[in-house]
């Protein structure tokens, strides 16, 4: 967890002095790298470094390309970094509900657990279509309520695929690994955890970024 932290740190540094010509990149990278640790930074430095070598004005020109390039076979980079987006919001969302619902003591069906994956599906849901209209607005100018329904779009199916992966792995913590006491969200132990939840979650993630890329629902994004 510290190493992730200070890969996050490192990340959140660098944008500070050489911020991203997309504005959520400045969020999703950080975030990713709470999980990824040191494989986000290697893949910050290699592919979202680069970025800084386009203008806005270039974004834009060339959304026609990009467009045309998504329908194509996508890199492994086109993925991944299209599924750090609500890997990103899965993430925010996951921190929020865990300590909102600790502090309340909510329960779903007499489970905490259950609680927490209506609260994490709502909030990933919520926060990754966020992140994917700040995404697709640069690109495309749409209206407000266009670029809404095209976030809504190209992000829907691929939370809920992270999401697979993370409520299976959550499940195998709660009922297999620390059935008795649970694993408290204020423990570290407990976080350590949820980084394994998110790979898991990015990895189930994956081939439907793949698929919504080349299907042409959602941009990528090298």
């Amino acid at each position: 967890m510290a190493l992730a932290f200070f890969c996050a740190a490192v990340i959140a540094y660098d944008e500070f002095r050489h911020p991203q010509k997309m504005w959520i990149m400045n969020i999703v990278w950080p975030v990713t790298a709470l999980y990824f640790s040191v494989f986000a930074l290697w893949a910050y430095f290699r592919f979202g470094t680069g970025n800084q070598k386009i203008s806005a004005e270039s974004i834009t020109g060339h959304h026609r390309d990009l467009m045309r390039q998504s329908r194509k076979e996508p890199t492994s980079a086109d993925i991944g970094i299209s599924d750090s987006h609500c890997g990103a919001g899965c993430t925010i969302g996951d921190i929020i509900a865990g300590f909102v619902l600790f502090a309340l003591g909510w329960t779903l069906f007499g489970k905490p657990l259950f609680a927490q994956y209506a609260a994490d599906l709502l909030l990933a849901w919520l926060l990754g279509i966020i992140f994917q209209y700040f995404t697709i607005m640069p690109l495309r100018h749409l209206s407000t309520l266009q670029a809404l329904l095209a976030a809504i779009k190209s992000d829907t199916l691929s939370i809920l695929a992270f999401e697979i992966g993370l409520f299976a792995w959550m499940a195998l913590t709660s009922f297999v690994f620390f059935p008795s006491p649970h694993l408290r969200v204020t423990g570290p132990d407990y976080w350590f955890m949820m980084q394994i939840g998110m790979i898991f979650g990015f990895v189930t993630s994956y081939p439907m970024n793949r698929w919504l890329i080349k299907a042409g629902w959602k941009q990528a994004m090298v």
